[in-house]
């Protein structure tokens, strides 16, 4: 066999090996889709998993308790650290606590509080998971992984790709010097425009997540009752939002 008909079987081999790549991605697309369709309205919790109960972040258990209590339902990225802290509130709270997990070398260990877990290979595929079926996504401090959910969604957002919600960051003391960085140094050289600093929200407080969740949802129910009327997610907001008091 000459050394061009090695060339062409390696060239089919990959070939083959990126239409089967195709098909798996189609196929955790299609089983993600099919399982998270009956959930919402939903808060996704981001955080670091490195954080542990010892924390003082750990008090997104409370925050996710809090929110579960009014019947929202709790996403996050299924590890340890602030996934389990949110998980763990929700499921307590008695709500659907949904992890989205991933396979990677380290780090992410399914955490025992979610009662609906996927498995995912690809990043991107659980990235649009995580964004499809959010109502508003609190922050908490994280790394890379963390940062990357929080740009890709003020990314789509500021582009039109993705209608606005509520992303709020949580903790003053870990992200002031970004949003320092994003003001002083972002806006004022122009690279991003000083309206694209209100996408943002900033907490420090279980009590301050809940209530800026509660005033962006209030004004999310009076645009769907206006443009949808009553679908059974409008009815599951205007349900929270009547058991929150905000809606006599």
């Amino acid at each position: 066999m000459n050394s061009e008909d090695l060339s062409l079987i390696e060239e089919l081999k990959i070939k083959q090996g990126d239409t089967w790549r195709v098909l798996k991605i189609m196929s955790e697309f299609v089983r993600g889709f099919d399982a998270l369709s009956s959930v919402g309205p939903a808060i996704t919790f981001f955080g670091s998993s490195r954080l542990k109960e010892d924390n003082h972040y750990y008090m997104a258990y409370r925050t996710a308790f809090m929110l579960g209590s009014l019947g929202f339902h709790i996403i996050t990225g299924g590890g340890p650290g602030i996934m389990e802290a949110a998980n763990r509130g929700g499921k307590d709270a008695g709500t659907l606590s949904v992890g989205l997990n991933i396979q990677i070398p380290t780090e992410q260990i399914p955490n025992p509080y979610q009662n609906l877990s996927l498995n995912f290979d690809y990043f991107f595929v659980r990235k649009v998971m995580l964004l499809r079926y959010s109502t508003a996504y609190i922050i908490f401090p994280g790394g890379f992984g963390t940062l990357d959910e929080l740009f890709e969604a003020l990314t789509l957002i500021q582009t039109g790709k993705s209608p606005p919600f509520p992303i709020i960051l949580f903790g003053y003391e870990y992200w002031k010097k970004l949003l320092d960085f994003m003001q002083d140094t972002m806006a004022n050289y122009g690279t991003i425009s000083k309206e694209d600093l209100s996408l943002i929200s900033l907490c420090n407080s279980p009590e301050e997540a809940v209530k800026l969740v509660l005033e962006e949802m209030k004004s999310l129910h009076k645009k769907l009752k206006e443009e949808e009327g009553y679908s059974h997610f409008f009815k599951r907001l205007e349900d929270i939002l009547i058991r929150a008091g905000v809606l006599l």
